[in-house]
């Protein structure tokens, strides 16, 4: 039998590869997937991938083909497939509008929010300039008090009487706005936690009937039918809801008065912002919503809080509130979520999962509250369970009517072919122009990085926003004046 030789340099060979293998195996993990990642073929282009996303934490892979073609001749004009990608897989943005899951992200999100709401205060994007002059309101729209909870500032004052559970009705201290008692009901068992989980239910309800109710109790300031006042004027709205310390979602939302067709058109000489306030008022107050009937609940009536901020947003420069700032403090919010009460971001499938949770013990009655109503018949299609994580709120972050300005969609379409553009290419997902047909299979194939992936792409990020801001400081040193700070 034929025997296989060894060379002096094989065997050399041999150890050295068996030496570095066993190297590699005593590293810690993320050194392992670090070796692991510089070995990679074509990791230029991964890191390409990953600056293309703005170091999203969690990007979505797919894979698949898209292929253009000429519908005239039937010529392919352009074909891309992921076949010599990294992994055979291209990397796209999780678009996670939360902080707390992607910075990359929600920072996008933001400022596309920034965008939408500036857009239907000053015009642009689609919308006339002339929406300037249009009765504007700053309005935020709270929830009705479920007990006493501790506040920043001086805190209840102190009562002698205790309440029937022995609890002190006040605290009378001093708590900073940081204070983690700040939210904290004065007694968990005085609190009325159904109350406030339904009213988190029903806020989205509240807020329709609320914008509805708004057009009659114009028509009633108006002298008009009705029917006749939205044949005269639309209103138009973005709301954006936050939650209080205490868990308790409430709205923030600019509302304007347009003519009958919208932005384009001028509302009513008499539709001015002082009736529009007047109207926010009495159409706030007026709102109150059945809960479905259930032993469990008792007869109660839902109903906005007794605080009613409103702004009136000036045309002039003379306003206490700018334009910009009420579109950057609407649109800090939509990165933001639950956590802000102390809960938690993703969902919950037990009764032995809330009971781990590193949350206050306020945040885990609510999540308890909402999970045993969402157990009752009666409120099943409420899907409280699914919401408990959300305090048994299922609204979307931000709304807007149809015609307050431009929609997120668009404002993608535009940056995507801005990119195009930058680049001299066209994008993979959508036809050249008119007269061609495009081919696309794409498949999801998996989400989210490995370690030494996620650290690389943290640096992206972060080298990325450093970028962002020094770019953004040399533009106020050209707009100011290196003596005007």
């Amino acid at each position: 039998m034929a025997t296989q030789s060894t060379t002096p340099h094989d065997a050399d060979w041999r150890r050295a590869f068996l030496a570095r293998e066993a190297r590699i195996r005593a590293l810690p993990e993320i050194d392992q997937d670090l070796v692991r990642l510089g070995q990679l073929p074509h990791l230029g282009r991964w890191l390409e991938q990953v600056r293309a996303t703005g170091g999203c934490a969690a990007p979505i892979y797919l894979s698949g083909h898209t292929t253009t073609f000429d519908t005239a001749t039937g010529g392919v004009l352009r074909h891309y497939s992921t076949e010599d990608e990294p992994g055979g897989r291209l990397a796209v943005r999780c678009r996670n509008r939360r902080a707390t899951r992607c910075g990359p992200c929600s920072r996008e999100y933001v400022g596309d929010t920034f965008q939408l709401v500036r857009a239907g205060l000053t015009g642009g994007k689609g919308i006339p300039e002339t929406v300037r002059d249009h009765p504007r309101l700053f309005v935020t729209l709270t929830a009705p008090s479920f007990g006493p909870v501790h506040r920043a500032g001086t805190c209840h004052s102190v009562s002698r009487t205790a309440c029937e559970h022995g609890s002190p009705r006040g605290c009378g201290q001093q708590h900073g706005d940081s204070d983690d008692c700040i939210g904290q009901p004065l007694c968990p068992h005085c609190y009325d936690y159904t109350g406030h989980v339904l009213w988190n239910a029903a806020a989205p309800s509240l807020w329709k009937a609320f914008r509805d109710n708004l057009y009659h109790h114009l028509a009633a300031r108006a002298g008009v039918g009705r029917t006749a006042v939205r044949g005269l004027l639309r209103i138009s709205a973005a709301k954006v809801a936050e939650y209080q310390k205490r868990g308790a979602v409430h709205f923030h939302a600019v509302i304007r008065l347009d003519g009958p067709t919208g932005p384009d058109s001028a509302p009513p000489a008499w539709a001015t912002a002082v009736l529009l306030a007047d109207a926010v008022r009495t159409a706030a107050a007026a709102i109150a919503l059945a809960p479905p009937d259930s032993a469990a609940i008792g007869d109660i009536r839902l109903r906005f809080g007794s605080q009613l901020d409103i702004h009136e947003l000036s045309s002039g420069d003379g306003g206490r509130i700018t334009d910009e700032a009420v579109a950057a403090y609407v649109a800090k919010y939509t990165s933001k979520s639950v956590e802000s009460a102390g809960a938690v971001d993703r969902r919950l499938t037990s009764l032995a999962e809330i009971r781990a949770l590193r949350v206050t013990e306020h945040a885990r009655a609510l999540i308890a509250t909402a999970w045993h109503l969402g157990g009752l018949p009666e409120l099943e299609h409420l899907r409280l369970r699914a919401w408990a994580h959300m305090l048994g709120y299922r609204g979307h972050c931000l709304t807007k009517t149809r015609a307050y300005s431009t929609t997120y969609g668009q404002l993608r379409a535009d940056r995507a072919e801005h990119a195009r553009a930058l680049a001299g290419s066209h994008d993979l997902f959508t036809d050249w122009d008119d007269g061609t047909v495009t081919d696309a299979v794409w498949r999801f194939v998996g989400q989210g990085h490995s370690p030494a992936e996620k650290l690389i792409a943290t640096g992206i990020a972060e080298d990325l926003a450093a970028s962002r801001d020094i770019a953004a400081e040399l533009a106020r040193d050209r707009h100011d004046g290196p003596f005007r700070r």
